[in-house]
């Protein structure tokens, strides 16, 4: 069980180390160029976004919205 446990947290490490790489710090340092809204309001908007993948069943090819949400 301790082995599972790692191994996922190891999986959404890597998925957040993968899209810091990709958009840099945009969850607590957002560029701001649309919205100035603050960090927590983009970041509850993200969620939302997430959860509304996951209730109507659609989802980008290739990703896991769930770890994505988790992360």
């Amino acid at each position: 069980m301790a082995t599972a446990i790692a191994a996922t947290c190891e999986e959404i490490k890597q998925v957040l180390l993968e899209k810091n790489r990709a958009y840099g710090n945009s969850a607590l340092a957002p560029l701001r160029i649309f919205s100035r809204a603050d960090a927590l309001e983009q970041l509850n908007v993200r969620i939302d976004d997430k959860l509304s993948r996951i209730a109507r069943g659609r989802e980008y090819h290739g990703d896991d919205t769930e770890l994505d949400l988790i992360g």
